[in-house]
Formats: structure tokens, sequence, C-alpha cells
């Protein structure tokens, strides 16, 4: 099968699409024919390998464990090891595999038991490989923020997959969305759900309106900073787990009715995270909520894919698409 493989930390010539054994499932595993492949700022890190403390412990410490990287896909069940009783040949489904990686190839194999879920019916496979920004943003604001009906939330630097799922996420929650994005981005903000945008010049801090819930979706600002527009009860939510944030996280859980919340969506609990991912499907099927992709790369191309993705100038994700040489037609 053809795989985008990368045996060395460092920039993206450092990956090659080259051809390398299809895996096969093992017992309680599903291999799934891959479709889409998300390329999210997890996948860059990884293959930057830093920062080092936080992603090498878990990708490896001098060269990348896994070659083939990619954590998160949609496509079909291919074939099925012993011991498979949630899926069968042929389901459309989407997921991850976190550290494991793989999923820049034609083929991967996850447990049954992992985070994988047959996709709904109005998902593309290029709309349902960057599932991870819904979660996250599900995780962030209706488990930790526990926002309501009428809460007023401003999300910051809403470019990515998180800030453009927790706009429609907090638009189905019944909150006033107000988004800082380019001037540029505004009407499509706007489209997906938000009431208010404010370009990055306003500086959000210094104006007279409060805030319930602050998410800040690629840590630009701090607790510090955004504490004096909170309201009394109000939460910062950052998605980096810097020095700065944690200690805040300790001193506001003791102190004060101001609260700093950092949460690692990806090392909860599997169970936790298909819960919630069942309701995440529920609110798409519904059509509240869709993935935003910001263009689509063939697999050869995958280096020019993780360039876009990091020059910071998308809107939504960047998926590179799978095709396989026996499909009459491009992944859809």
């Amino acid at each position: 099968m053809k795989a985008a493989v990368q045996r060395r930390y460092g920039p993206v010539d450092q990956v090659r699409v080259e051809e390398v054994p299809a895996p096969t499932p093992a017992s309680g595993e599903v291999m799934v024919r891959v479709r889409a492949a998300a390329v999210t700022v997890s996948d860059t890190m990884a293959r930057r390998g830093r920062p080092l403390l936080l992603i090498r412990p878990f990708t490896g410490l001098l060269r990348p464990r896994r070659p083939i990287g990619g954590t998160e896909f949609s496509g079909d069940v291919e074939a099925i090891g012993t011991d498979v009783s949630r899926f069968s040949v042929g389901d459309k489904v989407f997921g991850s595999t976190g550290s494991r990686g793989g999923c820049y190839a034609e083929y991967v194999c996850i447990s049954h038991d992992g985070f994988i879920a047959k996709m709904p019916a109005n998902l593309s496979y290029r709309q349902g490989a960057p599932v991870c920004g819904a979660l996250t943003a599900w995780n962030f604001l209706c488990d930790k923020a526990r926002l309501q009906p009428g809460h007023r939330i401003l999300i910051n630097s809403a470019w990515a997959d998180i800030g453009t799922a927790a706009v429609q996420v907090a638009k189905h929650l019944g909150a006033e969305v107000t988004v800082v994005c380019r001037p540029g981005d505004a009407d499509a903000f706007r489209s997906i759900g938000a009431d208010i945008t404010i370009e990055p010049a306003e500086d959000f801090t210094r104006g007279g309106r409060s805030y319930d819930v602050i998410f800040d979706t690629q840590s630009e600002s701090s607790f510090s900073r955004c504490k004096r527009v909170l309201a009394p009860d109000g939460v910062y939510l950052s998605t980096y787990p810097g020095p700065a944030v944690l200690l805040q996280m300790l001193w506001t859980s003791r102190i004060g009715r101001k609260k700093a919340v950092f949460s690692a969506t990806g090392l909860l609990p599997i169970s936790a995270r298909l819960t919630f991912l069942e309701a995440i499907k529920r609110v798409i099927e519904s059509g509240e909520l869709t993935t935003v992709v910001d263009s689509c790369y063939p697999l050869q191309r995958i280096a020019e894919a993780y360039d876009h993705a990091e020059r910071g100038q998308t809107l939504g994700t960047v998926v590179v698409t799978v095709n396989h040489r026996d499909d009459a037609d491009p992944t859809p």
C-alpha cells in the first residue's frame, strides 16, 4: 500500500510517500480502507517532534516510533479480525488512532474498542476525517464550561478545526457567540452561527463586554489578560497545557470565582470520548453541526498539505484524501 513515511523528526521534506506492506487486523481489530485523513496541529507537532517533553514521550525520543503519521481518519471497514462485534465489512467509519498514527496510508488497523464509530450518513469522508476538533469543542464547552442558553461566549483564534466546531456547538447550546477572526473570515463565521465578529486588532480584553466563557482555541491570550472581561463566575478555557495555565488552574480551583481550565481531550478514557461522539453525531444528523474543510490534497502531495496547514491562514481543517487504485471515483 502507499503511505506517507517519516523516519526522522523535522521539516516536511522528511516525509516521503512510499510502498509499504499493508497491515493485517489482529484479533479484536478492524482494518479501515482510509478515504481521508486530517492534518491537525498535533500531527504537525508529532512530525517535528516538538515540544520535546510534550510530544516525544508518546512518539519516540530520538526518532518516530511509528513512521506513518496521521491521527484522524474516515473510511470503510475493509476487513475484521476475530472477536469483532461492533463493526461489519463495508461500514462507513471515522475515528482517531491517537499517538499510534498510521492514518496517512491506504489502510490502517484499529481496535474495535478504540476511538472509532460509524459515520453519520450526512457527512462526506472529507468532512468526517477531522472528527476530533468537534470532540474537543464538545468536551470544553459542554463538560468543562457547562455552557448554557443565554451565556455569552467569546471564541479566540477560531480559524482551525476546534474553533469552527466550537462556534457551532456553542450556537447549538443556545449561547450568544462572539468570534475573534480575520476580517476576511467574518462572513464565513456568521454563516456557521457567530453573532458578533471582532478583528484581532480590536483587543477584546479592553472592550466593554463581559463573557461567561472565553475559549482560547490557540492559546494566543492568557487568563490574566482575559480575567477583566470574564463574568463573575466566568471560565477561561485553554487548549495548551503551558506552565502558566496549569498554575492558574490550580490557583483558581481553590481561590476566587473565575476559573482557568485546561483539558487534554485525547487523554480522556475512550468510553468518555465515545459518549461525547454519540452526542456529536446526533447534532450532526440534525444539521446543526458540520466540519469546515479548508482544502484537500491527495496523499502524494502531503508535504504541501502540511505546509498549507502550518502557515496559519486556513479556515477549518486541511484534509489529505486517499484514493485507491481499484476505485472508480475519487474520494467524496
